[in-house]
């Protein structure tokens, strides 16, 4: 009889060890289950990961590249090729992928990860000028759906050369099919080495060059530097040698970045003028959306960016982007934009005005156009 009871205790024992390990294999199962099918990726990430995306958004460096992003169109999954013949395909291109487009206006379009697509060079490049206009102008470019921008600015053709093709292509936005890759550093315009690196590069690229009355960005040039270094000497005194009785100090640069004829010349070495487009900086304030039809029919583009997306802003003095639906107030372009100016001596700018006419009248035949500024 005792030893019945035993039997009957160990085979119970047994079973229950069965059941036991039966739901411990299952509750195994479906936790490998469910991190195969991806739940596991809602889990918080590691603080390693989120420094490593950090370092993934590019825009996250700029103090304006986020200003507009609202605006910009969302990813998809499919597009048709553009009609642009200057973009070249890739087959392998399924989607787009940067983080530039988190947080885009809603639409039908089917977004995707930002680890498709493809990091290309870029075909078009806004070189120049420095205080000129090259934000805006970068800006309003971003609403297109077909441009695919970095934010901040590379400097990898006049500073960080030395780091190689490859780690500037990986600072590019991945594209789709037909998507143009763009950036813009003004200080190309002006750097002797940058047209032959550009040409080494792609000798297709594109050029943008927005130029603006060069006495009245060299005003707003000392006005940036000014309200980063207070104790700057006067305008006048660093515009002309010898105080007021000298010449024009082309050594200061920015008496030097008006003569656009010169550095021209010196981008023409290497591209034929049919690769530019000038922008006016005084129209892109006045007539931003005919501005920005020349310049989306300069890249190939359909006339995307129009009139419905501006509206004057008295107080800046420049145009701004009209709030997105979903937004509670317009898109402007940050305090550092639209400061007011010292004043200057009248009597300097009628001698800069002076020393920069016969500048002018060369640059208004190499580019053929004129500006207006004499």
């Amino acid at each position: 009889m005792g030893c019945s009871g035993c039997r009957v205790r160990l085979n119970f024992g047994k079973a229950l060890s069965r059941v036991s390990v039966f739901f411990t294999m299952v509750l195994i199962f479906t936790y490998f289950f469910y991190c195969l099918t991806g739940v596991c990726d809602s889990a918080p990430r590691t603080l390693h990961g989120q420094q490593q995306l950090l370092h993934t958004d590019y825009d996250a460096l700029d103090d304006l590249g986020r200003v507009f992003h609202k605006l910009r169109a969302p990813p998809r999954l499919f597009r048709a090729a553009s009609a642009s013949a200057s973009a070249p395909s890739n087959a392998n291109r399924t989607s787009s992928a940067h983080a530039e487009q988190v947080g885009a206006d809603e639409s039908d379009a089917i977004p995707v990860s930002n680890t498709f697509g493809t990091k290309r060079f870029p075909q078009a490049i806004i070189i120049g000028v420095k205080k000129g206009g090259t934000r805006a102008l970068l800006e309003f470019l971003r609403i297109h759906p077909d441009v695919r921008a970095v934010g901040a600015e590379p400097h990898f053709f006049d500073r960080f050369y030395d780091k190689g093709l490859e780690w500037y292509r990986d600072l590019m936005p991945r594209t789709l099919d037909g998507q143009i890759t763009m950036e813009k550093t003004p200080s190309y315009f002006v750097t002797k080495e940058a047209p032959g690196r550009v040409c080494t590069m792609n000798r297709q690229t594109k050029l943008i060059v927005v130029v603006r009355d060069p006495v009245t960005r060299a005003v707003s040039d000392y006005t940036q530097t000014l309200s980063k270094n207070p104790g700057l000497p006067s305008f006048q005194s660093l515009a002309l040698k010898n105080s007021s009785a000298g010449p024009i100090d082309t050594a200061w640069s920015a008496v030097r970045i008006g003569l656009y004829a010169k550095h021209l010349e010196n981008w023409l070495q290497f591209f034929p003028l049919s690769h530019f487009l000038f922008v006016s900086g005084e129209r892109l304030v006045s007539d931003p959306a005919g501005e920005m039809g020349r310049v989306q029919d300069f890249l190939g583009l359909k006339r995307v960016v129009s009139d419905k997306h501006f509206y004057f802003n008295q107080t800046k003095g420049f145009p701004c982007l009209k709030k997105p639906e979903g937004s509670s107030r317009p898109r402007c372009l940050g305090k550092s934009k639209g400061r007011p100016h010292p004043l200057i001596p009248t009597e300097v700018l009628h001698r800069l005005r002076d020393f920069y006419r016969p500048f002018n009248q060369r640059f208004y035949q190499m580019s053929g156009q004129d500006f207006g500024w004499d």
